[in-house]
């Protein structure tokens, strides 16, 4: 890695800083069990522990009094348009400012491949996230959903225990209450472990829990389950019979649980030499209706027993008493009748096997859930999700899944462990870094994220064709690899939001790069579209139309209403005149292309690149090459004005051009190349003249008293060349020695002079070094704007300032803050955070593809999981 000018170099002491923050999860652990298998790296937490600092959401009460005078117009409107929506139309409002989630500091790795559905896992081992509506949320912890072990010696239990450390007023006939001082979790996600000793019974056991998650897999990575393998440690001198139950509700502590009509039934399903049973949990709403799957694998010396039936309420004795007579479930057979109204029902699986003095057995459970064909809110049409093009669209999948699932986990551990390994086994990067890398990945599935089939009917680009500038209706990637949607947060529910996959899409461009171009061509198909039905935009209070033509949508829709058929649920700002989703488009375009080296894809968004470049040229009302900000928040940050040429559009509008003019050469288009060159040298003079103070660039040139403020973002357009290979020679926009100039005050001020160099960088800081307040925005630090940013001074050789940089978002969310699995797009110094479990933070990947770019030759390390042409793509897929 070839490193910059040298640094100074301070004394951090970031060793220490970050070891005892680490050290702090696992303080209250009193075991030295190790458990089996798991590994050094990644999040781990002692399941006693607990977070001293706890934070609110940000609310409309947190804002300053002169940001309220400010915006007084726009908390009237929305007031009334939230009074509609929640109270008229009984409908979820896509923001919501007066609910927002109370901070709850227990998620753990989410359960499930890409687009299926999600159920979350706490660290303590609580199923409490639910997201099998698709894009729609429900945080309930279900009491009985749990695992508990059972220890025989001749012929009698001698311990039975819910390994559980809560104490619920319900089910008070169970053992509750383990010691959670005895155990501890670990995240390497997709997978995680958690150790359990059990006191006084010298034996260990190990939950592993895994989730088809593999990079370049568009099979596997699709389906609906998770397997549970618990590895049981005798380390006695005699011998043990040891079970473990499994018991699950029908349902996920949604109302709907009591809507009655649920039923359960046992299966067994043998095929190829393999045999597994268990419970169907069959889930029959009026809506969405599915069934849940609890199995296990079926062994010579193995036995699996099961209670189809029972009501997860009142003390619930009768079913302790079943395995602690015996270690075995009754299993009787024959489905149960269906739930009366207001009545719940859950069913249990129990495997236990002998385990011999001084050593291991193993059990193995799945979790599987079948909901093939979907409606988001509106009910108007009908979805197929992606796993159903190898399990059926009947709704009858469950047991295959679960079969599937019990027999090809061991495949998915060795490709997920040889993706992870390069990584894991390269001692000059930190055990953070490994940490939020694999684990920030868990949005990629619970963004409430959906891949379904492009339906037959559906035309991408609403009959605007190739020759005219369009698509065709249906391209090849979309219609092999799916339609692929996550939202901006589990609190901002919009899909695909723009401004931000920008940031975020790093994961998948380098991990699932059919993914990525399937959404680059819905968005160049809601380009070429327009919707002009007029609408009151809540910041302006004007009415204009909901998508204009040749600009890029802010977001494909809401899941509460009818995504791909009705874009932009986002109705703060009419954001046609938003100057960075157009170039954020043209950026990406590039940027895909480099990395997968599809010229197909090339040639299909060349016009769309052109129309969109053609729609921003307005933007530069003075015709000096440069855009203008319009003089309110008319980009990603959207509370935080901006007026004239600004650093961070500007930026990206410079970056844009250089990547036109690249773009015009591979096209064989001298005219155009000559054009775009033109406006890229008279534009950077404008910009430079305008915006560089001799040390960074100013946020704005409007000439107000902060527009001379330290912007943490100033260079993202110059981070994008760098990621597509560009930024040097004939295709730069930006002296280097001014970004590394921009780099190191960004450093010195934003990171280093903001809360002790250990809460990451703040968008906005005074030259003076104290944060910009002027705006609700301009004080927060955005964690995925963080990544990105060190990921920039990586690519400039800034390798220590860039790590240490990232370091203090990780250590902030993951071990200060709580936030594990639901990272959020903001927090500040004190006190407050926005909107958890966002998409933005996505871009620590950005980091990784910086670190394996070597400055010679630009292509990315095979090592990465990054496709490097589509040869790679094949191997990996083959």
């Amino acid at each position: 890695m070839a490193l910059g000018p040298p640094t100074r170099r301070r004394n951090y002491s970031a060793a220490e800083w970050g070891e005892k923050s680490s050290a702090d999860l696992m303080s209250r652990y009193v075991s030295n069990e190790t458990g089996y298998g798991v590994p050094e790296e990644g999040w781990r937490i002692c399941l006693a522990h607990e977070f001293k600092e706890k934070r609110k959401p940000f609310q409309a009460k947190d804002v300053s009094l002169s940001n309220v005078l400010e915006h007084i117009g726009l908390g009237i409107r929305y007031l009334k348009w939230w009074y509609k929506k929640t109270q008229v139309e009984k409908k979820a409002p896509f923001i919501d400012m007066f609910r927002a989630q109370p901070l709850r500091q227990i998620y753990g790795a989410p359960l499930g491949g890409i687009g299926g559905g999600t159920i979350t896992r706490g660290w303590r081992g609580e199923f409490c996230r639910w997201q099998l509506n698709p894009g729609m949320y429900h945080y309930k912890t279900v009491t009985a959903n749990q695992f508990t072990v059972c220890l025989r010696r001749g012929g009698q239990t001698v311990y039975q225990q819910v390994l559980s450390v809560e104490r619920p007023p319900t089910l008070q006939g169970w053992n509750w209450g383990y010691c959670g001082e005895y155990a501890f979790y670990h995240a390497l996600y997709p997978r995680a472990w958690t150790v359990y000793e059990l006191p006084g019974q010298k034996v260990t056991l190990t939950c592993r829990q895994v989730s088809p998650v593999i990079p370049h897999d568009y099979q596997d990575s699709s389906l609906p389950v998770a397997v549970f393998v618990w590895d049981v440690e005798n380390n006695n001198d005699f011998a043990l019979d040891v079970s473990i139950m499994f018991t699950m509700v029908n349902g996920s502590g949604h109302k709907d649980d009591k809507c009655g009509g649920h039923w359960n039934e046992p299966f067994h399903l043998e095929k190829e030499g393999e045999a597994v049973s268990g419970v169907l949990l069959h889930h029959c709403p009026a809506v969405n209706p599915y069934t849940l799957c609890i199995a296990a694998r079926e062994q010579p010396d193995r036995e699996v027993s099961h209670q189809t039936a029972f009501s997860p309420k009142g003390t619930c004795s009768g079913l302790w008493s079943d395995l602690i007579t015996d270690g075995r479930l009754d299993s009787p057979t024959g489905s149960s009748p269906p739930t009366p109204k207001g009545e719940k029902v859950a069913a249990a699986l129990a495997a236990g096997c002998s385990v011999p003095a001084q050593s291991r057995s193993s059990l193995e459970f799945c979790l599987a859930w079948d909901m093939p064909t979907i409606t988001f809110g509106s009910r108007e049409r009908e979805h197929i999700r992606r796993y159903a093009r190898y399990f059926g669209s009947k709704g009858d999948a469950a047991p295959s899944l679960g079969h599937y699932a019990l027999t090809h986990y061991r495949q998915w551990e060795r490709s997920i462990e040889e993706w992870q390994r390069p990584v894991l086994q390269d001692s000059s990067l930190p055990s953070w870094y490994k940490s939020a890398l694999f684990n920030e990945l868990y949005f990629v599935v619970d963004g409430g994220t959906v891949w379904t089939e492009l339906p037959e009917d559906a035309d991408v680009s609403g009959g605007v064709r190739s020759e005219d500038g369009g698509l065709p209706a249906q391209p090849a990637v979309v219609k092999e690899f799916g339609r692929f949607a996550y939202l901006e947060g589990q609190e901002y529910r919009m899909y695909n939001t723009y401004d931000v996959h920008f940031y975020a899409s790093f994961a998948l461009i380098m991990l699932w790069p059919k993914l990525a171009l399937s959404v680059q061509y819905d968005i160049a198909g809601s380009v070429v579209q327009q919707d002009p039905t007029e609408r009151l935009h809540l910041m302006s209070g004007r009415c204009s139309p909901v998508k204009a033509q040749n600009v890029v949508p802010h977001d494909i829709g809401d899941p509460d209403d009818e995504p791909w058929q009705r874009v932009n649920a986002y109705l703060i700002h009419d954001t046609a005149d938003w100057k960075d989703l157009n170039l954020k488009f043209v950026l990406q375009v590039y940027r895909d292309f480099h990395l997968t080296q599809d010229s197909q894809y090339l040639r299909d968004m060349w016009p769309v690149c052109q129309a969109v470049m053609e729609s921003e040229m307005k933007f530069d009302l003075d015709g000096d090459g440069l855009i203008e900000n319009s003089g309110y928040a008319d980009q990603t940050y959207d509370g935080w004005t901006v007026t004239g040429p600004s650093a961070y559009c500007g930026g990206l509008w410079l970056a844009s051009l250089c990547v036109m003019c690249k773009m015009s050469r591979l096209a064989d288009n001298e005219e155009t190349y000559q054009r775009y060159r033109d406006i890229l040298d008279r534009g950077s003079a404008a910009f430079d003249k305008l915006l560089w103070n001799g040390k960074y660039y100013n946020y704005d040139s409007s000439g107000r008293d902060l527009s001379n403020s330290v912007m943490s973002d100033q260079c993202a357009g110059h981070w994008f060349l760098r990621a597509s290979g560009l930024g040097e020679g004939e295709y730069k926009a930006f002296p280097k020695e001014k970004i590394q100039s921009a780099l190191k005050s960004v450093f010195d001020l934003n990171v280093m002079s903001f809360a002790g160099g250990q809460m990451g960088a703040v968008n906005g800081m005074r030259p003076e070094g104290v944060p910009d307040r002027s705006s609700v925005q301009s004080d927060e630090v955005w964690i995925g704007v963080v990544y990105g940013l060190a990921a920039t001074m990586i690519h400039e050789g800034m390798l220590e300032e860039g790590m240490r940089t990232a370091e203090g978002c990780y250590r902030t969310v993951w071990e200060r803050l709580g936030m594990a699995f639901q990272t959020p797009e903001a927090y500040c110094e004190k006190n407050i955070y926005r909107s958890l479990a966002y998409m933005r933070p996505l871009s620590v990947w950005a980091m990784q593809l910086a670190l394996s770019t070597s400055p010679k030759d630009r292509t990315t390390s095979a090592q990465t999981g990054a496709p490097d042409g589509e040869q790679r793509e094949e191997e990996s897929e083959g």
